[in-house]
């Protein structure tokens, strides 16, 4: 089996390339750092893949911001982009394409996390279903929680987790705004990148949620940081600041009903895994 993973160089794809090798052919793709160069912002001609590739899996994505121009850059990259690349894969005949979108596709314009990033995954798993349909080729597009890992690399776009582990490893107070104990749905990195290879090798086609079966509280996280880096930190409310919002997800696990597995790295595992990888890396 040939996989392509475009998004190389991705933390998705850092986590998920150590557990593909064992059973395929591995070749990244991006803009830099990786076997092949393909940069989804280039006009559609210049985007080629080579024949030969069972699986094709997305991983590459923009998380947009709030000028005109993140908003521009954002749909170009999560929108057109997916439809530019899933053209030149039908053209190579990829037999498969596995889109990692996001549980954000899902968000309302109501909800306080709404966002142009939200807007360009709902849009592009929209064209990839629009797309394939026509062409009659096999999708699977996956809706992962927020994801972090043992590593930094997760911290750009989920600094609140880490600031977290930052107060607990230096023995400050974390301070929670309001009264109260907002609700959040975190995914481990390698419990997705199993989750996508049992994916391919049931080859299964559909669009399924690849959440946490349970939601957490903020002072749950708060609590496993603590414990995990033996911290003197306390949790404390403010109630005279403004309630922090819960942002969860109705929840539908019939995917890991399908695969065999469901996400086994508890926020308590994953706060140990990131006190240790920093305790190694001193």
């Amino acid at each position: 089996m040939r996989v392509l993973i475009v998004g190389g160089s991705s933390s998705i794809a850092l986590a998920l390339k150590p557990l593909l090798v064992a059973f395929s052919d591995v070749v990244t793709a991006g803009r830099s750092g990786c076997d092949l160069r393909l940069d989804l912002t280039d006009d559609p001609e210049e985007i080629l893949i080579p024949d030969g590739f069972d699986i094709l899996i997305h991983t590459a994505a923009a998380f947009g911001g709030k000028s005109a121009a993140d908003m521009l850059q954002t749909e170009n990259i999560n929108v057109l982009g997916t439809l530019k690349l899933f053209a030149a894969a039908a053209k190579a005949n990829v037999g498969h394409f596995i889109l990692i979108s996001s549980i954000y596709a899902k968000l309302v314009e109501s909800s306080s996390f709404y966002s142009v990033y939200a807007l360009s995954k709902k849009h592009s798993e929209e064209i990839a279903r629009l797309f394939c349909s026509f062409h009659t080729l096999p999708l699977t597009i996956l809706q992962p929680a927020q994801l972090y890992g043992d590593s930094e690399n997760f911290r750009k776009h989920q600094p609140f987790i880490y600031s977290i582990a930052d107060k607990a490893q230096n023995n400050e107070e974390i301070n929670l705004f309001g009264n109260h104990d907002a609700k959040r749905n975190f995914l481990h990195i390698n419990d997705l990148a199993e989750i996508i290879v049992r994916v391919i090798q049931m080859k299964l086609e559909g669009t399924f949620q690849c959440t946490q079966t349970t939601d957490i509280s903020i002072s749950q996280i708060a609590n496993a940081a603590i414990s995990a880096f033996h911290s003197k930190s306390r949790v404390t409310f403010a109630p005279d600041q403004a309630n922090i919002a819960d942002n969860i997800f109705e929840h539908n696990h019939s995917l890991y009903q399908y695969i065999g597995y469901q996400p086994k790295i508890s926020i308590e595992e994953g706060m140990m895994r990131i006190a240790n990888h920093r305790n190694h890396s001193v």
